[in-house]
């Protein structure tokens, strides 16, 4: 999972039929009341229902976790390096990512045998997205360059 500003990414498999739909509204309707509470205010938070993408595919799979956990780079000011890309993932607070790459962050919340089970140990979950970052690194500058080009 990864909480942003204005929205969060969750990968969660179902158990039981309309399993998810149902853990949605709890989740929605919860922190709602909560943050209404909190904040002194009333009214929705979130605009629209949820978005549900089903993955079937094992190669749609094996892209998710990547995508979920460096989707705060979005929002990232820092260096530019790799390494500094991944020191601000590690320590990004709102994200399951520091569980999967051995610190403990939300331990009560993540299945993290379940990802593992696909993607290795932590170090290699670690160089993993190291090389996905560095892949999606080089298409963004080759795609720069044709722009430049055309």
């Amino acid at each position: 999972f990864v909480l942003m500003p204005n929205h969060f990414h969750l990968l969660l498999k179902q158990k039981q039929e309309n399993g998810i739909v149902k853990f949605m509204q709890k989740l929605g309707t919860g922190y709602t009341m909560y943050f209404n509470k909190k904040h002194e205010r009333v009214g929705g938070l979130f605009q629209g229902r949820f978005k549900a993408v089903l993955v079937n595919e094992h190669a749609h799979f094996l892209h998710l976790p990547y995508y979920i956990h460096t989707n705060p780079l979005s929002n990232y000011r820092g260096s530019t390096s790799i390494v500094g890309q991944m020191k601000f993932l590690e320590d990004y607070r709102w994200s399951s990512f520091p569980d999967y790459v051995g610190k403990k962050n939300f331990p009560s919340v993540t299945q993290r045998e379940f990802l593992l089970n696909f993607f290795g140990r932590e170090k290699k979950y670690k160089k993993e997205t190291i090389e996905w970052l560095k892949e999606k690194s080089k298409n963004l500058e080759l795609l720069s360059k044709n722009i430049m080009l055309e």
